[in-house]
């Protein structure tokens, strides 16, 4: 098949892309990207005579429409993510994440081709710290930042296709990804950074908030079983069971990177924080047949931190920007 990949130079997609050529390499692949912030060529050096690569927006109609009619399925990873940033500007989450989702949609209304959505488990909201229960496909959507806002309004848009159109689609939502490629803006990524540049660990609040954490390459492992099985219309969760709260990841990187507690700083903790996620994949392990392979987070989280130790040329330029900003915010 001809897959074109929205975001694909970004964190997750551009981890689809290089899991897809290695595991998959009978599908033609096509990146459209961007560039903003979080999109990075970069991330594809290694296989951009192996793919077709397109600078450009999701939201220009004339240019979704071409790629949408010239492929067969659109595998929609395309957004603004990061909370912070929501929480300064809200516009170029609006704009990517609903107005981009709806000419995307169009398009494969117009040319009849399959969708498969990407989006988050924050559109839920938040769960209590004590409470036992997970997100299922059928709890309610709760959210609470101008980011998970944006993507929940995506998701109902894809959903509203499928119903009122035709349109075949699918859609995940997707615990906390980790691994190569991610932002050092984002969490796990930066306090790796931090210690290789001989910087304190900055942790929000008391570090009390829990996430359930997935290795990137389990992510888009599950995208594709839902791309060959997934059933058309349908919503699936994915998880690996990864829960940890943020002072036991920080704690991790330190024993893993060989550090004491001196190198842990509490600093502000974020406006209107989400105290607890956690995913209920059982739909997905059960009808389709998926499982993570990264079962240990202390594992993939081993990995990651060998692969950004290793990797220094991809991410030092953009650290003294990152922690300027971070540090402008008290953080």
């Amino acid at each position: 098949m001809k897959l074109l990949v929205t975001g694909g130079a970004g964190f997750i997609g551009s981890n689809f892309v290089h899991y897809t050529l290695k595991n998959k390499p009978e599908h033609e692949v096509t990146v459209l990207d961007a560039l903003t912030y979080a999109g990075n060529k970069e991330n594809l050096r290694s296989v951009l005579d192996k793919i077709t690569f397109i600078k450009g927006d999701i939201t220009d109609g004339d240019l979704v429409d071409k790629l949408v009619a010239e492929n067969d399925v659109v595998i929609h990873f395309a957004a603004e993510s990061h909370n912070d940033n929501s929480l300064l500007d809200q516009w170029p989450f609006i704009n990517t994440n609903i107005i981009g989702t709806y000419t995307i949609l169009q398009a494969i209304r117009k040319y009849k081709k399959r969708l498969h959505h990407i989006s988050t488990d924050e559109v839920y909201g938040d769960l209590e710290l004590d409470d036992p229960v997970k997100f299922t496909e059928f709890t309610p959507y709760n959210p609470s930042s101008p980011y998970s806002s944006a993507k929940a309004s995506s998701d109902l848009l894809v959903r509203a296709w499928v119903r009122s159109f035709g349109v075949e689609a699918t859609i995940s939502n997707c615990s906390n990804n980790y691994g190569p490629y991610q932002h050092i803006e984002k969490m796990i990524p930066r306090q790796i950074t931090n210690l290789l540049v001989d910087k304190k660990l900055k942790l929000y609040g008391a570090g009390e908030n829990v996430r359930d954490w997935i290795h990137v390459d389990d992510h888009n492992a599950a995208v594709h079983v839902i791309l060959e099985k997934g059933k058309i219309g349908e919503t699936y969760l994915i998880g690996a069971n990864g829960e940890k709260s943020n002072i036991e990841v920080f704690n991790l990187i330190l024993e893993l990177m060989g550090k004491d507690s001196s190198w842990l700083e509490h600093v502000n903790d974020r406006p209107g924080h989400d105290m607890r996620y956690a995913i209920d994949s059982s739909k997905l392990q059960r009808e389709l047949g998926w499982a993570p392979k990264f079962t240990k987070f202390e594992e993939g989280l081993k990995d990651t931190v060998e692969w950004y130790r290793d990797n220094g040329w991809w991410w030092k330029q953009q650290k003294a920007k990152v922690e300027e900003k971070y540090k402008a915010q008290g953080q």
